[in-house]
C-alpha cells in the first residue's frame, strides 16, 4: 500500500528497495489479475443439404473459417451429405432383389467424390461393394448389414469436409465415433450407453492439440464387439446433442437448409413464420410430434447441462435462426407439428368394455415387437381402441397384436383388428382445449373430419389424425386460424354477364382493402359461363379486363368433376359457388356442389322456388353438411329484405302481409311510362339497354319474377306454397308468348296500343304499379300469392317509387296498421352484383 511504502522509503531511503518493491507489484499484479475465462466450446452441426456439392460444401467452410477466425473453439458433427443415406438404401434393396446395382453405385461415388482432387475414399468405397456383393450373393440383409452399408454415409461426408478444410489451411481431424460412442446391439435404432460414451469422446477430445478442428461422425455407433450400429433416422442431431453434452458446450448450433422452426411446415405452408425462440419442453413437443428438423431424443441431453440449440441456416450468414433453450417463452400455440406418414390400428370387440388388462397386453405386445405408439384413443364407453403407428410398422403390429389376442377372436370378445392406412397427424403445440374449437370448427366447415384427437397430459398440446389427403388444406386451415393469418377464400363465379362480371371486377378492386382491414383474402379460382371454365389456384385476373380475354382464350369445356377435383388436388380452403345465372339446369348441380365443399351465393331465384320436396332436399344437404346458402339479392337486389324478414320470423314476429313493388324492373318500367309521353316499347328497350330486365324482358312483363319472390318470401316464412299457386297477371298477349327473344323485341310494339289504352284510363292523381302481395292466413301452411298491374295514387307510398326503386310493406301483429318499408335500388347490375358481394362476405364472416 502507498501507506507501508512511504513508511520504509522515509527511513531507508527510496532507493534501497527499489528492486524489491518492483518485484513485489509484479507478483501482486498477478495474483489479482483478473482472469478471464476460456470460451466454452460451440459443437456445430451440419445437415446433409449444408454438404452438398457445390455452394452447401464451401458455405460450411466459410462458417467454419469464421469461428476460427475469431478464435473461437469449435467441435463439428456431420450428417451423409445431401441424399446419400437414401442412395445407400437404394443400393442395398437393388443388391438383394439381385438387380444390378453397379449403375447407381457409380452414381453414388460419382456424387461423392466430386469436390475432391485426389481419391481418398478409394478404400471405403471397396469395402461398400464388398458388402453389397455378399448381399447379391445371398440376396438378403440383416439390419446389422444395413447399419454397416449407411454407416458410409457419414464417414465419406467426415472425411470430404477433413480433406477440404485442409486445404484451405484449417487443420481438421476425423473423430469416427464408432470408436467412441457405445451403445446396445438394436441396429438400426441402438440406445447409448452415455457414461462409457462421454469417457471416451472427452479422452479422444483432450487428446487432440487446440488448433486442430474435431469432425464428428453423426447417426453412427457401434456396441462393445465393436459393431457398427446407428441411432435411427435423423439421429446425427442426437449424435450432436450427445456430444455438446459431454464436452460441456457453450451453444450447440445446428446448420440446416431452412432459416430456423417455423410455425407449420413452409413447403406445406406458404404464411408459416418463423419463431425466434423456443423453451426445451416446447421443442420436444415439437420433436415428439413430427419436426423433422429435431430428433425426439435430441433436447434430452441438452437440458441436463443447461445446453442452448440455435437452428441456423448454413446458406444465410445474418440469420439469427431459433434460439432453443431452458428460458421459458411467452405462452401461446407455437407451431403445427406434423407426422405425415402413420397408420391408425383399430381393435374392436365387445369384450373389450370395462374389461381389466387389455391396454397392457397392447403395449406388452408391440413393445416386444419394438414398435411405438404416438397416439392412442380409447373411451369408457365404447368398444373399440384406436392407436397410432409408424406406416413402416402396421403390417408387424397387426400382426402381433392378432397373434396376441387369437383366443379372444375365438371367444368374439375381439370382431376385428384392422388398419385405416394412408394417415397422418397433426399436433398444434401449445394449444389448449379451451380454444381448440376455432381450428376445429374451421376443419369442419371445410369438410375435414378428423379420425380421432387427444390432448397431452399437459393440457397444452392436441394431436388430431386425419385422412393424408386432407394434410396439406387442414394445415393451411388450422394455421390461418391459429395465428390469425388472412383467411383464405375461393371463390367459383358461374355466370359472367352484367350481374357476374360486376361481382368479379367489384372483388378484384376491393380485394386488398379487404385483406388488409379484415383479414379476408378474396380469390377467384374459377369462372364459368354456358361453354367455357377457367381455372386457376392462384386466382384470376388482376385488373378488370384480364379476366375476360382469358376466359375467352385459355377457358375449356366446362366440367363439374373436373372443377371438384382440381379444388382437392389444390387443396383450396373456404369455397363459395356463387350462381348468378338464371338457369334451371344449372340449379340442379347445388347439392353436388355442396356434397364437394361449397357454399352458395346465388342471384338466381330457381332454386329458392322449385317444387318444395325439392327446395327441402337442398336444405337437408346444406344442414348434413353444415354449409350455408344466401341469397338476398333474390328480392330487392341489393336490398336487405330476406334478412329483415327472417330476423322478424325467428324473433316469433307473426308477419300478417307483406305488399309491394318487388321488380325493380318493371317499377323503371311504369314509373317511366306514367309519366313520360313516349311508347311503351320504347319504354321497354331502355330499361334492357340500362341492365334493369332479364336479357328476355319477357321475364319480367310475365310477373314470373314477382312471383318468384313473392314465393321465396313465403318459404322464409316456412309456409309450403307452390309457384303455380300463384295468382300472377302476366302482362305479354298470348301470341307473343311462344316467340324467341329476338322474335318478341322484333314486335314488340304490338305491346303499345295495349298499355296506351290502360295509361288512357288513368286518373290525373293516378300512376300504374305492378304490385306484389303475400297474404291470406300466414300462420297457416300456406299463404296466398297475387300480383298484377295496379292504378295506385301518386302521393301513395307505392305511387312516389322513383327510376328503378323497390318498396316493400311488411305488416306484422306488434306494428299493426303501421308497415315496416323497406325502399331502394331493387335493380341494376352494379346493385345487384354489391348485394351478392355482401353476401359473399356474410358466409365469410360466419364461417
Amino acid at each position: 500500500s502507498n501507506v507501508t511504502y512511504g513508511e520504509i522509503t522515509s527511513v531507508h531511503g527510496h532507493d534501497a528497495f527499489l528492486l524489491e518493491f518492483e518485484q513485489l507489484e509484479v507478483l501482486l499484479a498477478g495474483i489479482f489479475k483478473p482472469q478471464v475465462a476460456a470460451a466454452k466450446v460451440q459443437v456445430l452441426k451440419f445437415g446433409g443439404t449444408s454438404l452438398a456439392n457445390g455452394e452447401g460444401l464451401s458455405k460450411v467452410i466459410e462458417i467454419v473459417g469464421a469461428k476460427k477466425a475469431a478464435q473461437q473453439p469449435i467441435a463439428l458433427v456431420v450428417s451423409a451429405r445431401d441424399n446419400a443415406t437414401d442412395q445407400l438404401e437404394r443400393l442395398l434393396a437393388l443388391a438383394s432383389q439381385g438387380q444390378d446395382y453397379h449403375p447407381a453405385l457409380d452414381f453414388f461415388k460419382a456424387q461423392q467424390t466430386k469436390p475432391l482432387k485426389e481419391s481418398i475414399l478409394a478404400h471405403d468405397f471397396e469395402q461398400l461393394s464388398q458388402i453389397l456383393a455378399g448381399v447379391a450373393l445371398i440376396k438378403d440383409y440383416s439390419e446389422k448389414t444395413k447399419d454397416q452399408v449407411l454407416s458410409f454415409g457419414e464417414l465419406l461426408s467426415a472425411k470430404t469436409l477433413v480433406y477440404l478444410l485442409s486445404q484451405q489451411g484449417l487443420d481438421a481431424q476425423l473423430l469416427d465415433t464408432r470408436a467412441l460412442i457405445k451403445t446396445n446391439s438394436d441396429f438400426g435404432n441402438a440406445s447409448v450407453k452415455e457414461a462409457l460414451s462421454k469417457k471416451a469422446v472427452l479422452a479422444a477430445y483432450e487428446a487432440l492439440d487446440p488448433h486442430i478442428i474435431p469432425v464428428f461422425t453423426g447417426f453412427i455407433a457401434a456396441n462393445e464387439k465393436g459393431e457398427t450400429t446407428t441411432l435411427g433416422r435423423n439421429g446425427s442431431n442426437y449424435s450432436a446433442a450427445l456430444i455438446a453434452s459431454f464436452l460441456d458446450a457453450g451453444e450447440l448450433q445446428n446448420f440446416t437448409h431452412v432459416d430456423g422452426i417455423y410455425t407449420a411446415d413452409p413447403s406445406l405452408v406458404a404464411e408459416a413464420e418463423k419463431i425466434a425462440a423456443l423453451s426445451y419442453s416446447e421443442a420436444n413437443e415439437l420433436a415428439n410430434f413430427g419436426a423433422t428438423i429435431l430428433h425426439a431424443k435430441t433436447i434430452i441431453p441438452l437440458i441436463e447441462k443447461n445446453i442452448p440449440l440455435r437452428i441456423l441456416n448454413t446458406f444465410k450468414a445474418d440469420n439469427e435462426g431459433t434460439l432453443i433453450s431452458a428460458t421459458p417463452t411467452e405462452a401461446g400455440i407455437k407451431s403445427l407439428s406434423v407426422i405425415a406418414d402413420v397408420t391408425l390400428i383399430n381393435i374392436e370387440g365387445r369384450g373389450l368394455l370395462g374389461k381389466a388388462g387389455v391396454d397392457a397386453r397392447i403395449f406388452k405386445t408391440l413393445g416386444n415387437a419394438h414398435i411405438s405408439v404416438s397416439i392412442i384413443s380409447q373411451g369408457s364407453s365404447e368398444r373399440g381402441i384406436g392407436l397410432v403407428v409408424a406406416a413402416k410398422d402396421a403390417t408387424e403390429a397387426i400382426i402381433s397384436l392378432e397373434r396376441e389376442f387369437e383366443q379372444d377372436f375365438y371367444a368374439q370378445d375381439v370382431n376385428r383388428i384392422y388398419a385405416v392406412d394412408q394417415v397422418s397427424v397433426i399436433s398444434i403445440v401449445g394449444q389448449d382445449l379451451s380454444s381448440f374449437h376455432k381450428p376445429y370448427n374451421a376443419l369442419i366447415k371445410n369438410q375435414i373430419v378428423p379420425l380421432l384427437f387427444n390432448n397431452t397430459v399437459t393440457g397444452k398440446n392436441v394431436s388430431l389424425v386425419l385422412l393424408k389427403k386432407d394434410l396439406n388444406k387442414a394445415l393451411n386451415v388450422m394455421h390461418a386460424q391459429i395465428f390469425g393469418q388472412p383467411k383464405k377464400v375461393n371463390i367459383a363465379v358461374v355466370g359472367v354477364g352484367q350481374v357476374g362480371g360486376a361481382l368479379i371486377d367489384q372483388i378484384l378492386k376491393t380485394a386488398p382493402q379487404i385483406e388488409a382491414r379484415k383479414g379476408i383474402k378474396l380469390q377467384v379460382f374459377a369462372l364459368l359461363n354456358s361453354k367455357k371454365m377457367l381455372l386457376n389456384a392462384q386466382g384470376i385476373g388482376t385488373a378488370s379486363q384480364d379476366w375476360r380475354s382469358a376466359l375467352t382464350t385459355l377457358g375449356e369445356a366446362v366440367h363439374f368433376e373436373k372443377l371438384f377435383s382440381y379444388a382437392q388436388e389444390q387443396h383450396l380452403e373456404n369455397l363459395i359457388l356463387v350462381d348468378n345465372t338464371a338457369s334451371t339446369p344449372f340449379v340442379q348441380h347445388y347439392e353436388h356442389f355442396v356434397r364437394n365443399g361449397f357454399d352458395l351465393v346465388s342471384s338466381n331465384k330457381i332454386a329458392n322456388t322449385l317444387p318444395f320436396n325439392q327446395y327441402k332436399s337442398l336444405r337437408e344437404t346444406l344442414g348434413e353438411h353444415q354449409k350455408q346458402y344466401l341469397y338476398e339479392t333474390n328480392v330487392g337486389a341489393g336490398l336487405p329484405l330476406i334478412d329483415t324478414i327472417k330476423l322478424l320470423h325467428l324473433s316469433g314476429e307473426n308477419i300478417t302481409q307483406i305488399k309491394g313493388v318487388f321488380s325493380g324492373s318493371l317499377s323503371y318500367i311504369f314509373n317511366t311510362f306514367s309519366t313520360a309521353e313516349i311508347p311503351f316499347s320504347q319504354v321497354v328497350k331502355e330499361a334492357l339497354h340500362n341492365g334493369y330486365t332479364e336479357p328476355d324482358p319477357r321475364e319480367d312483363l310475365s310477373g314470373n319474377d314477382v312471383g318468384r319472390k313473392l314465393l321465396i318470401l313465403a318459404r322464409e316464412l316456412d309456409l309450403k306454397n307452390e309457384f303455380s299457386e300463384g295468382v300472377i297477371e302476366n302482362l305479354i298477349p298470348e301470341e307473343l308468348q311462344v316467340l324467341d327473344a329476338p322474335g318478341f323485341l322484333a314486335q314488340i310494339s304490338k305491346l303499345d296500343p295495349i298499355f296506351a289504352e290502360i295509361k288512357a284510363g288513368l286518373a290525373p292523381d293516378e300512376v300504374l304499379r305492378y304490385v306484389g302481395i303475400l297474404g291470406g292466413d300466414l300462420q297457416k301452411e300456406k299463404g296466398q300469392l297475387s300480383a298484377g298491374l295496379c292504378k295506385v295514387p301518386k302521393q301513395s307510398p307505392l305511387g312516389q317509387v322513383k327510376g328503378a326503386d323497390s318498396i316493400i310493406e311488411i305488416y306484422t301483429e306488434s306494428y299493426g296498421d303501421q308497415p315496416i318499408v323497406i325502399q331502394g335500388a331493387g335493380a341494376g347490375a352494379t346493385v345487384t352484383a354489391r348485394g351478392v358481394f355482401g353476401d359473399i362476405l356474410r358466409i365469410v364472416e360466419k364461417n
